[in-house]
């Protein structure tokens, strides 16, 4: 399985970035994913939850981004989107996309376990 994230980058204070990242296995099929989201880590500090959506839509997202991130899904496509809107300096950080509880199908076989992406990097400038 792997999870492939896109749309990182440099964007001043007060901009807006989109975050995309795709679950694919080359294995038999994904046969769902319980929860996708992001988690970020800032250098000196400590890996934390930016947002986590549920396949039936649910989401959590950290207080420090409420109102101004949204996250979004399309389950068809193993898919979830962060919407960064109002970027702080602070908000600067490695964002890493991960999928809980992803089960793959191969040969009527199925596995499920939790996944992490590569990350991607953002860059807020003041």
């Amino acid at each position: 399985v792997q999870l492939q994230a896109s749309g990182g980058g440099l964007v001043q204070a007060g901009g807006s970035l989109r975050l995309s990242c795709t679950a694919s296995t080359a294995s038999g099929s994904i046969f769902s994913i319980a929860a996708m989201g992001w988690y970020r880590q800032a250098p000196g500090k400590q890996r934390e939850l930016v947002a986590t959506i549920t396949a039936a839509g649910m989401t959590n997202i950290a207080d420090s981004v409420a109102g101004r991130f949204t996250i979004s899904r399309d389950n068809a496509k193993n898919m979830v989107t962060l919407q960064m809107g109002s970027l702080k300096p602070e908000d600067t950080g490695v964002y890493v996309c991960y999928a809980e509880s992803l089960i793959t199908v191969v040969d009527s076989s199925y596995t499920g376990r939790d996944y992490w992406g590569q990350g991607t990097q953002v860059t807020v400038s003041s």
